[in-house]
C-alpha cells in the first residue's frame, strides 16, 4: 500500500515578502491531482504542517499563514499532524511508526519547500526503508542565497534536489503525471 504524503502544503508559504521569488507555478495542481487520485481510491493520505517557532514567521501555530491552502480543503486525511522541524519522521506523531502499523512501505511524496522539508523527508524515508516516490512537479521552494552570498534560484535548488535524492538511492524521483498515468 501506498500513502500520499503532503508537507507543509499552508497558506504562509504564499508570502512573496516574506520568502522571495519561487519556482513552479503548477505545484499547487499537482498536489491537488495528487490529493484527488488518492481520495477516490481511498489509500491513504497524511498531511503534515510546520509549526514555526520563529516569532516573524507565518507558519507559526495560531496565525493564519499556520493553515492548509484551499487546494486541501475537503482533503480526507487519515493523519495530519504537525512538526518543527524538517523531517516528518521528526513530527508530533511517530510516523514510521504509523506506517508499520498500516502495513505501508512505500509513499509518494509532494509539498513544500522542494530543498528543505520534502528533501529532508525523503532522504529519512529512504534511509527507513520505504520506497519513496518523489514527486517533484508537486513541490516548490524559494531562491536562496549560500554562505558566500551567491543566490540559488529556486530552480536550481530543485535540480539539485532531484539530483541529490536520484544519486543518492533516496526516491525515485519522477512528476505528477508518470505517478498518476
Amino acid at each position: 500500500m501506498t500513502a500520499l504524503l503532503l508537507i507543509d502544503v499552508q497558506r504562509g508559504f504564499d508570502d512573496a515578502a516574506f520568502w522571495g521569488p519561487r519556482n513552479n507555478p503548477a505545484a499547487e495542481a499537482n498536489i491537488k491531482a495528487l490529493l484527488g487520485a488518492w481520495q477516490a481510491r481511498r489509500d491513504p493520505i497524511v498531511l503534515v504542517h510546520h509549526d514555526s517557532a520563529e516569532p516573524d514567521s507565518p507558519l507559526r501555530p495560531g496565525q493564519a499563514g499556520n493553515d492548509f491552502t484551499a487546494e486541501l480543503d475537503g482533503a480526507r486525511a487519515d493523519l495530519v499532524f504537525g512538526k518543527r522541524v524538517n523531517s516528518a519522521f521528526l513530527g508530533d506523531v511517530d510516523l514510521d511508526a504509523w506506517f508499520k502499523r498500516r502495513g505501508i512501505g512505500s509513499f509518494v511524496l509532494a509539498g513544500i519547500q522542494t530543498n528543505f522539508c520534502c528533501e529532508t523527508t525523503a532522504r529519512m524515508g529512504g534511509n527507513l526503508g520505504y520506497d519513496v516516490t518523489f514527486a517533484l512537479d508537486a513541490t516548490f521552494t524559494f531562491e536562496l542565497a549560500g554562505p558566500d552570498g551567491t543566490v540559488l534560484s529556486a530552480d536550481e535548488l530543485s535540480r539539485a534536489t532531484a539530483t541529490n535524492l536520484h544519486g543518492g538511492g533516496f526516491a525515485t524521483v519522477t512528476s505528477t503525471g508518470r505517478i498518476l498515468g
